[in-house]
């Protein structure tokens, strides 16, 4: 299947419970790293949810 990147761009400080709860379910928990994920629709979700957090790199 086909892989995407992304990488966390804003903090989880101050962000409710479910939005730092969709970063740590990417693989994301600090500003910068970077999490290699399959794409599939769930994906797709999880990042819509936190768009204004993460971003696509790939």
């Amino acid at each position: 299947m086909a892989q995407i990147k992304v990488r966390q761009t804003g903090s989880p400080i101050r962000r409710t419970k479910d939005q730092r709860a969709t970063l740590i379910g990417l693989g994301l928990n600090r500003v910068g790293r970077v999490s290699t994920l399959e794409d599939t629709p769930a994906v797709r979700g999880m990042v819509a949810k936190v768009a204004h957090l993460v971003e696509v790199v790939e």
